[in-house]
């Protein structure tokens, strides 16, 4: 087997250790190996920096377990090249399981080029990641605690959710805290209401006729306040984000041109896939990298199972969000798209489709910077006429007519 990399080294990183075997290409086409273990302090890791640099090690590979690989990369990424590993795809030999023979396993099929890299951002776009993705946890935090707003005041009977479709909306923050500071009066607490209500004045009153105790009352101050505690932090967090991306607005402002993406899906997108589309050769790539294509399982001629992978969880999720707001758009590509793959294929792969073609648009969008073009929704009828005439003489033949068609005469202009 080929030898790309005759000094190189395997970690098998943990929480408290890690474990390090540099590999030695010899002139009889042997190898030498050495295994030493390392504290993951600040000072153990320069050692191990050190001790790397002393054998005069090329290429570096790791697990990418949990968050502990992370302070390793930070520290050895500046004199070494480092390659981080997806631990399903370097599974040693079952039986055969521990930490000395994982770092040799690792060290072995580095020296081979038997190790495919996962993407690992610059410094700037994982911070980045990082902020949007701690976003979207206070996003869920804020939900859950306006659940259990909600919760406490079916258990006081006021049926304020059913009278007012924003709970902690302006009318709605005005009656919770009128409740909190002990009005029980129904007809009182109308007239804090502003605005157009989905409930007239009578149900509203009868909506709030309920029996809140003192106990509801510190539940609903005490949910009330996490949110605003919650509501306050993500607008820091979005604040720290409109910092680190200022050098690079300009492609968060060319992805916001995509039908169905803000600003806060943009900067998931930055987040997530970077602003250097050179990790990616084609969108292609970029796709199959982030699970929105069918899977390739093949075995004895037969195809098995098409369905998507679980790769990039949180781009994932972001464009589904996007693809459902994108398809809204009128006379559009991307709601064209999802008309002709739901008839065959069903809502779920079609919506899965548009987000498979809105990431393409942004891999174009960042690597060329431009903005979004959109195809228009008769692109597929332009695109193949025939295929379109076809299927409307089918649907008018299944509705009981019969169809001749013939080709319109060219109009000779004189």
């Amino acid at each position: 087997m080929e030898l790309l990399y005759p000094r190189c080294a395997g970690l098998d990183v943990h929480k408290d250790v890690v474990v390090a075997c540099v590999r030695l290409a010899q002139a009889d086409g042997k190898a030498l190996q050495e295994v030493r273990s390392f504290a993951t302090t600040t000072t153990e890791l320069c050692k191990l920096e050190d001790w790397l640099n002393g054998h005069q090690v090329t290429h570096v590979v790791m697990e990418a377990s949990g968050v502990y690989w992370k302070p390793v990369w930070h520290v050895l990424e500046e004199s070494l090249e480092l390659i981080l590993a997806n631990a399903q795809h370097v599974r040693n030999v079952p039986g055969r399981k521990s930490d000395v023979n994982d770092a040799m396993w690792l060290a072995d099929l580095l020296a081979h080029g038997l190790v495919r890299g996962s993407f690992v951002p610059p410094t700037h776009i994982q911070e980045v990641r990082d902020l949007s993705r701690t976003r979207k946890q206070l996003t869920r935090e804020i939900i859950q605690h306006t659940n259990r707003i909600q919760k406490a005041l079916e258990d006081a009977n006021i049926k304020l959710a059913s009278a007012i479709s924003n709970v902690l909306g302006k009318s709605g923050r005005a009656i919770l805290e009128a409740i909190i500071a002990g009005e029980t009066k129904p007809e009182k607490l109308v007239e804090l209401c502003s605005g157009r209500l989905k409930a007239s004045r009578k149900e509203l009153i009868e909506a709030l006729r309920g029996r809140v105790t003192a106990h509801h009352r510190f539940l609903l101050k005490l949910h009330l306040a996490q949110v605003d505690q919650l509501t306050s932090g993500m607008r820091e967090l979005e604040a720290r984000m409109g910092e680190i991306l200022a050098p690079f607005q300009e492609h968060v402002d060319n992805l916001t041109t995509i039908p169905g993406v803000n600003d806060t899906t943009a900067r998931v997108l930055a987040g997530e896939i970077g602003l250097d589309m050179e990790r990616f050769p084609t969108a292609g790539h970029l796709i199959s990298w982030a699970g929105l294509c069918p899977r390739l399982d093949e075995s004895a001629g037969r195809h098995r199972s098409t369905r998507i992978r679980k790769g990039a969880p949180w781009l994932k999720t972001a464009l589904i969000s996007a693809a459902w707001a994108g398809i809204r758009t009128k006379n559009s590509y991307l709601r064209a798209q999802f008309a002709r793959l739901k008839s065959r294929r069903g809502a779920k792969k079609a919506i899965v489709a548009v987000a498979a073609s809105m990431l393409t648009a942004a891999f174009y969008i960042i690597r060329d910077r431009v903005i979004y073009r959109d195809l228009g929704g008769d692109h597929f009828t332009k695109r193949n006429p025939e295929h379109a005439a076809k299927r409307l003489i089918k649907r008018l033949e299944g509705l009981g007519y019969a169809v001749e068609a013939r080709p319109t005469p060219a109009v000779v202009s004189i």
